[in-house]
C-alpha cells in the first residue's frame, strides 16, 4: 500500500492477537463489533448471507432511523501511547460511515464507567468507501481505552490504534530476565529484505505461532545471498539466551540462522538496516530444524548492551519467533 504513514512500522495496540477485546457496541447488527480489531486484512466473500443479510467483515450497525449515531468502546491488549490510528472501510461501499472521531481514557484497573471523561484524540473525519483513512495523533498521555464513534450508522472493517506500549522501565530490577525483543515489552520489527509470505512483526509476537502464516516467510531465493530481518528491543539490555521457534515450517524452515547486534543511538530505519551489515556476532551460525523450538545459551557471545539485532537466515524460509531473552541495562 502506497503513502503508508511512519506510524504503521509501530505496534497495533488494538490487535486481537494481543488481547484486545470490543467491550461495547450500541449496535452491531449486521456484523459482529469483534470483527473491527481482527488482524487480518477484511475480507469480501461473494454471495454470503447470514439470518440479517449479506456477510461483512467488520463492524457493521443497522440503519438509525432516529436521531443520535452509533459508537463502540475498545479496550486495547496493551496500554500504551498512541501516535497514529487507520479506520479502515474496505468493501464497504454503501454502507460505510459518512464520518468517524476517536475518543480515549485511563482505566488500568477496570472498564470505563458510564460517566466516565474521556479525552478527544480525533475530531470528526470525513470517510470514504472501501478505503484506508490514516490519522496522527498527538498526546502524550497513555490510554487503555478507546471510544470509536461513527456518524450516524454503517460499517467500518478495521480500527487500528498505532503507538508504543506503556512500559514503566523504571520499576524493572536489572535482575529480572524477559524477552526484551518481545511486543508486549515495547520491541519492533524495523525492517527486513523479504517478507513474500509472512509479516516480519510475527516474530515478536506472544505465543507459539498457530500456522504457517503465522510467522516470517521469505520468497524462495534464486540468487546469492540471505534473508535478514532487523529488530529493535524494547529497552537496551544484555542477551543471555536466545530462543528460536520453526513451529509449521517442515519443508521451508532455514538450514541455518545467525544474530548480530549492536547498541545503536539515533538514525532511521533505512539508515539502521545499512550499518546492521557491520554489526558483532551474538550468535554464531547455528544450524536448524523443522517444526522446532531452538534454545541457545552457550552459543551466545557477550557483547555487552545492545538495543538492536539483526536476524539472518541462510539461504531463506520461515520461522515463528524469536525470543531474546536477558536483562535491561542501565
Amino acid at each position: 500500500m502506497e503513502n503508508r504513514p511512519d506510524f504503521v512500522k509501530l505496534v497495533n495496540l488494538a490487535s486481537s492477537r494481543l488481547g484486545t477485546q470490543v467491550i461495547y457496541a450500541t449496535d452491531d447488527f449486521f456484523a459482529d463489533k469483534q470483527r473491527l480489531v481482527d488482524d487480518a486484512p477484511a475480507q469480501w466473500k461473494e454471495g454470503v448471507y447470514d439470518e440479517n443479510g449479506k456477510w461483512m467483515d467488520g463492524w457493521e450497525s443497522r440503519r438509525k432511523r432516529e436521531e443520535g449515531h452509533d459508537h463502540c468502546v475498545v479496550r486495547l491488549g496493551l496500554p500504551g501511547k498512541i501516535v497514529g490510528v487507520d479506520i479502515d472501510t474496505s468493501h464497504f461501499t454503501g454502507n460505510y460511515p459518512p464520518s468517524a472521531s476517536l475518543e480515549a481514557c485511563y482505566c488500568p484497573d477496570s472498564d470505563p464507567s458510564e460517566d466516565q471523561s474521556w479525552e478527544p484524540l480525533l475530531s470528526s473525519t470525513n470517510l470514504h468507501g472501501d478505503s484506508h483513512h490514516f490519522a496522527d495523533v498527538s498526546s502524550p498521555k497513555p490510554f487503555t481505552h478507546v471510544r470509536f464513534h461513527i456518524y450516524p450508522d454503517g460499517g467500518v472493517a478495521r480500527l487500528r490504534i498505532y503507538g508504543h506500549p506503556e512500559i514503566d522501565w523504571a520499576t524493572v530490577s536489572n535482575d529480572v530476565e524477559l524477552d526484551l525483543a518481545a511486543v508486549q515489552n515495547g520491541g519492533r520489527a524495523l525492517a527486513c529484505n523479504d517478507q513474500h509470505f509472512g509479516h516480519m512483526s510475527n516474530l515478536i509476537m506472544p505465543g507459539r505461532g498457530v500456522n504457517m502464516g503465522d510467522g516470517w516467510e521469505t520468497a524462495r531465493r534464486r540468487v546469492p545471498g540471505n534473508d535478514w530481518v532487523i529488530l529493535s528491543l524494547g529497552h537496551a539490555g544484555t542477551v543471555d539466551r536466545i530462543v528460536v521457534d520453526t513451529a509449521h515450517f517442515k519443508g521451508n524452515f532455514p538450514d541455518s540462522i545467525s544474530i548480530q547486534a549492536a547498541y545503536v543511538e539515533g538514525g532511521t530505519d533505512e539508515q539502521i538496516a545499512t550499518q546492521s551489515l557491520f554489526w558483532r556476532e551474538l550468535l554464531p551460525s547455528q544450524k536448524l530444524t523443522a517444526d522446532n523450538i531452538h534454545e541457545f545459551a552457550d552459543h551466545v557471545n557477550h557483547v555487552g548492551p545492545v538495543s538492536h539485532v539483526r536476524v539472518n537466515i541462510f539461504p531463506d524460509g520461515g520461522i515463528s519467533r524469536v525470543r531474546l531473552f536477558g536483562r535491561k541495562a542501565d
